[in-house]
């Protein structure tokens, strides 16, 4: 599907931190390599970003058409949760359309008490924490 712009719409980039993005990503091998969800309607666009997602350090998810994409928006498992591959296909699964709003709210509420500002390790734990099936962060 084009957009009213006449070119591919393609959504990555979304469910990370800006720390993640600086700091987390790690050489293809590496047995935890987080992986990032991409929603879209052109497979050779979605191609593109594989690649500048991998050089970057990290694994790519597909996440379904554009119309899917609300999978790894805030309130949902995969938002800012630091996920492996396979948990992070779990938790794009396991997202709840109608309560992603709820979660969002719950989300902003609770790291918004948490004095002084929360880090960045306090962000991801508290993240997995809103959704029972998502590993517990360390």
């Amino acid at each position: 599907m084009a957009s009213a712009f006449g070119r591919p719409v393609v959504k990555p980039f979304n469910n990370f931190l800006a720390e993640t993005l600086e700091n987390g990503g790690k050489e293809p091998d590496a047995k935890d390599r987080i992986a990032m969800a991409v929603a879209g309607d052109d497979a050779s666009s979605k191609k593109v970003l594989a690649e500048l997602i991998n050089d970057a350090g990290f694994d790519t998810v597909d996440a379904g058409n554009l119309s899917e994409s609300w999978r790894h928006q805030p309130g949902t498992p995969a938002y800012c949760t630091e996920l492996i591959s396979e948990e992070s296909k779990q938790a794009l699964a396991d997202g709840v359309r109608e309560e992603a709003p709820v979660k969002r709210d719950e989300a902003i509420a609770g790291l918004s008490a948490i004095k002084p500002y929360p880090s960045h390790h306090d962000v991801v734990a508290f993240a997995r924490a809103l959704f029972e099936k998502n590993p517990k962060f360390g």
